[in-house]
């Protein structure tokens, strides 16, 4: 389990001698074979600049850095769950990663490997699996086809710059499609990828959009994408703000769309701190509902999405009215290593699950900086058990509940 380094020109090499060691949070650790598979297909290997790599002298068990070189670490496909970041000490502080989640990542005698776990099955969000020709003629197709919907315009750039997977099957007419609706938002999430403060030192990997979409828009995509009984269209993307703040829209375009079809599944990701809002939402038809989430304490929470007239509690109202109208809710559950598997981070979450009747727990790596994150939550103690083992008391705990990596519904179980 050798160490992965780059060079500055962004080279990968694999040092003869040095062990490969991760990080739980700001706890390096050596890697256990346990923790490690095949560097998944779909993954990407990038050089972490401004940083030396940390490695194990396997003669004496010390930590050594690496001069002359940058870390390297593993973009994992979904699918699949981290166990560790790479291990690394910055050589400037004050110089922030982009906004992805860097995976552990070894180099064994027959390929590189990684810390982390498959969760679900990938083959649905497997990047390989779209076709980057096919979707440029669909694009083109839909453009043409509805030269007055703003919404198809705009998922245009998703599909075809940002590689958005959600965007690009709304292209595809399959699976689940992407129809962003907002682009007002009641948190200030302090990783958002679609809106950054000027002084946040995050560059924004995505632009948001700029307009509100009609009732007939929303009815028109609606409508193209929800044809088979295993359609899903998707209120909430990244390249928006929050979408039940423009419930009034979705509300109307659910009823419009019911009356006209019964077909495929009507889904909402949301932060669901708009309790009455999302009411209105559910009672219109709403079929799914995917709430992210980064912790159940609520100190913890707060830090990180600076909540607008909302706390912790309204979403946990929210999930539960949801629950008791039929409503399938989920939690996009946003993990990192060194704080999910904290003891009370971990009891916090299950009694929130039990509490709420939440259906699912999705598995997301939250795409941070690693120092950055750890500076601004709340500092906590307890003990870290490890991702891997953190899972396995959650499926103990949770026997009921699917913990996975996306939306499980009858005809995907």
């Amino acid at each position: 389990m050798y160490l992965v380094y780059a060079d500055e020109k962004g080279q990968v090499f694999d040092h003869p001698e040095w062990f490969g060691v991760g990080r739980d949070g700001d706890m390096v650790m050596e890697m256990l074979e346990e923790e490690l598979i095949p560097l998944p297909k779909g993954a990407t290997l990038v050089s972490l600049p401004c940083t030396r790599p940390l490695a194990m002298d396997p003669d004496t068990g010390e930590i050594v850095a690496l001069e002359g070189g940058w870390a390297v670490g593993a973009l994992l496909p979904q699918g699949y769950t981290r166990l560790l970041l790479p291990g690394y000490v910055k050589t400037n502080k004050e110089e922030k990663l982009p906004l992805f989640g860097y995976t552990a990542v070894v180099w064994k005698k027959d390929g590189f490997y990684v810390a982390a776990r498959k969760s679900d099955n990938p083959d649905q969000w497997n990047p390989l699996n779209f076709d980057r020709d096919e979707i440029k003629k669909q694009v083109n197709r839909f453009l043409e086809d509805h030269p007055e919907n703003r919404i198809y315009a705009h998922l245009q750039k998703c599909a075809l710059e940002y590689e958005c997977l959600t965007a690009s099957n709304t292209f595809l007419n399959r699976w689940e499609g992407a129809l962003p609706v907002s682009y007002s938002c009641n948190a200030g999430c302090f990783g958002c990828i679609s809106e950054q403060p000027e002084d946040s030192g995050f560059p924004s990997p995505q632009t948001r959009m700029n307009f509100r979409p009609n009732v007939e828009e929303l009815v028109e995509v609606m409508l193209n994408h929800l044809k088979t009984p295993e359609s899903i269209i998707s209120f909430g993307q990244g390249c928006e703000g929050e979408p039940s703040t423009q419930a009034g829209l979705i509300v109307e375009a659910i009823k419009q769309v019911r009356k006209r079809t019964s077909l495929g599944y009507i889904n909402i990701n949301t932060n669901a701190g708009l309790t009455s809002q999302i009411k209105s939402i559910v009672d219109a038809g709403l079929d799914l509902m995917r709430v992210s989430i980064i912790s159940a304490i609520d100190e913890h929470y707060e830090a990180y999405y600076r909540p607008r007239g909302y706390h912790l509690k309204n979403v946990g109202e929210s999930l539960s009215y949801a629950a008791q109208k039929g409503v399938y809710t989920s939690i996009n559950y946003l993990m990192f290593p060194g704080v999910f598997d904290r003891e009370e981070e971990m009891e916090a979450m299950i009694h929130f699950v039990r509490k709420h009747k939440v259906k699912l727990i999705q598995l997301r790596n939250l795409n941070i900086d690693p120092e950055s994150y750890l500076e601004m939550i709340p500092k906590r103690k307890g003990e870290l058990y490890g991702v891997k083992r953190a899972i396995e008391i959650y499926q103990e705990e949770l026997p009921d509940v699917i913990i996975g990596s996306y939306t499980h519904i009858p005809f995907l179980t």
